[in-house]
């Protein structure tokens, strides 16, 4: 598991392909092969790719899992959710659209742009491959 402290401000695209805690500031997109969870101490603007994502802070953008999104009591998330099972709990603020019919689409888009920024050298990689 890779953590990224309280203290950590990134601007920029992040990869890892473990799972992956964010408890500071983020700006840009992140891809990640497992588990992505927004502390409460979190703030993070851009989209998150990942197997399930579990939401406590704040966030804007587009979130798009695989499995699950969880939106906890407390967290404000804005913005589009793509994933075929969504958890939004009691006192959770979400503005936004779920789109579960589009899953597909956005995954192919992300690893689009994927492969287009690996082309342009463009990222940051984290983690190790399993």
């Amino acid at each position: 598991m890779t953590t990224l402290g309280r203290t950590v401000v990134v601007k920029g695209e992040l990869r890892t392909f473990d799972d992956l805690t964010l408890e500071g500031r983020m700006e840009g997109p992140v891809w990640c092969d497992g588990s992505v969870v927004l502390t409460s101490s979190a703030e993070v603007a851009g989209d998150i790719i990942a197997r399930d994502i579990t939401v406590f802070g704040r966030f804007t953008g587009q979130l798009v899992a695989t499995e699950v999104i969880d939106i906890r009591a407390e967290a404000m998330v804005k913005g589009r959710v793509v994933t075929n099972r969504l958890i939004v709990d009691d006192g959770a603020h979400f503005e936004g659209r779920s789109e579960p019919q589009h899953l597909e689409a956005a995954l192919r888009v992300a690893q689009f742009q994927q492969r287009r920024r690996d082309a342009d050298g463009v990222g940051v990689r984290g983690g190790s491959h399993g």
